[in-house]
């Protein structure tokens, strides 16, 4: 079963616990115990695992644009002004693969998953595979 969240963004940097997104979709699809595959196909856009907090967030976003500064002069700039998000993006990741236990993910205390907009606003989409095992 692939399941389908959208995700309307605000701002051009916002990061986005989908985690209760993500459970809703377990529970329809019925599957007690597997493995969800998340994704987003997205080039500006990431995902990860932390904690919910909004300090550590606050330090991610200073993380990557410390790592990664907005008009460095990148070859990719010339084109649409947003290498600083594709390479960004290259940092963290596309997808996750978190297993499923009594009807929601396994995910421990502090956890939750991180939905990245490197780029927006936008409106986006992410991709979640639910599989009984």
């Amino acid at each position: 079963m692939i399941f389908e969240i959208d995700i309307p963004t605000r701002m051009e940097f916002e990061l986005i616990d989908i985690t209760p997104l993500v459970n809703e979709k377990i529970k329809e699809s019925g599957i007690k115990e597997g493995i969800a595959v998340i994704f987003t196909r997205h080039t500006t856009t990431a995902l990860f695992i932390n904690e919910n907090e909004s300090g550590l967030l606050e330090d991610v976003r200073e993380f990557l644009q410390s790592l990664v500064p907005k008009g460095k002069g990148y070859r990719h700039d010339r084109i649409d002004s947003n290498a600083h998000s594709h390479l960004r993006s290259i940092l963290l990741s596309p997808s996750l693969a978190i297993p499923i236990k009594d009807g929601k993910l396994l995910l421990g205390t502090w956890q939750s998953v991180i939905f990245a907009e490197l780029d927006g606003p936008r409106r986006r989409r992410v991709f979640v595979k639910i599989c009984e095992c």
